[in-house]
């Protein structure tokens, strides 16, 4: 029993250091999360990002979050857990990883750019340094076009939920995406009935938390898509939206009440020039591998 004790210590040791030296410290760790109707680790999209990065930054640790037991329960989770729960289970994945002890970047993708703030601002344990929002929609949306892999009957129903009954308390619980649904027409229910997003918004009190954390970022990177059909307004992508009381004309994020009364620390971010505005051509997430590796990996990933 000795000996096989021995052993096991000696392994366990053995796998411990191995693991260090597997990893580039150079590099920085990377935390990736996929949008609605995707999942962790297909090879058409996130999965093959992750591989991307991988290569380009030899040794980087780089986590792609599955949220459940496997692809299919991490895709529909996607659309049928709320945000609050996959925000804790996200904080769990990264605090028990060893090797993000130290900090990390984070990249969200569409809904997973939300997701990601609220891991910021709720999360003690995530030290995020660089958050970077693709296609994030951070003043919600208003209208949903494309349901991603979902059927066009499934879509429709959403759909049909999203413009009748986003802010019952049931359909609150039962689809993430009405939890950032922001009507312009009625900010006051969407204030009091949103359980998600007007919450990482500080739109009802202020939560100190929520600001100290997102102002201690090294830089907050927000990338719209010009062309993007899916997302609407596409202002949300850089924190603007629809001046309220109608769904044409949309504010800018230094003319919103976040900005100017600072109640989650942009307005601190930008004085201090770690807020960061990227623009690009194309629908919703459509960028190719030399573009995501000039602005995004060479400026943020590389050091």
């Amino acid at each position: 029993m000795k000996v096989i004790y021995s052993l096991v210590v000696c392994l366990s040791v053995f796998s411990i250091s191995t693991l260090g030296k597997l990893h580039n410290e150079t590099y920085t760790p990377v935390v990736l999360w996929h949008g609605m109707g995707d999942s962790c680790c297909f090879s058409f999209s996130i999965g093959g990002l992750k591989t991307k990065i991988e290569d380009t930054l030899p040794g980087i640790h780089v986590v792609s979050l599955k949220i459940g037991k496997n692809i299919p329960e991490d895709l529909e989770n996607g659309y049928f857990m709320h945000p609050n729960k996959q925000v804790e289970k996200a904080c769990e994945i990264v605090t028990s990883d060893p090797l993000l002890s130290n900090g990390f970047n984070a990249i969200g993708f569409s809904q997973g750019s939300q997701f990601l703030r609220a891991l910021v601002q709720r999360c003690s344990g995530a030290r995020v340094k660089n958050l970077i929002s693709m296609g994030g929609q951070h003043q919600g949306v208003y209208g949903l076009p494309d349901c991603g892999s979902l059927t066009s009957k499934t879509c429709d129903y959403i759909r049909r939920m999203l413009n009748h009954a986003a802010y019952y308390g049931w359909v609150q619980k039962i689809l993430a995406q009405a939890t950032y649904w922001h009507d312009p027409l009625n900010e006051d229910v969407y204030r009091k009935y949103s359980t998600f997003l007007a919450d990482i918004n500080n739109e009802l009190f202020l939560n100190h938390t929520y600001i100290k954390r997102l102002s201690d970022l090294n830089n907050f990177v927000m990338v719209k898509f010009l062309n993007d059909t899916v997302v609407q307004p596409v202002d949300t992508e850089w924190f603007g939206f629809y001046e309220p009381g109608q769904a044409e004309k949309v504010y800018d994020l230094r003319s919103s009440r976040i900005y100017q009364e600072d109640r989650i620390g942009l307005k601190r971010l930008d004085e201090q020039k770690k807020l960061n505005f990227i623009s690009t051509e194309g629908n919703h997430l459509e960028f190719n591998w030399k573009w995501f590796e000039r602005n995004i990996v060479d400026t943020y990933l590389r050091s």
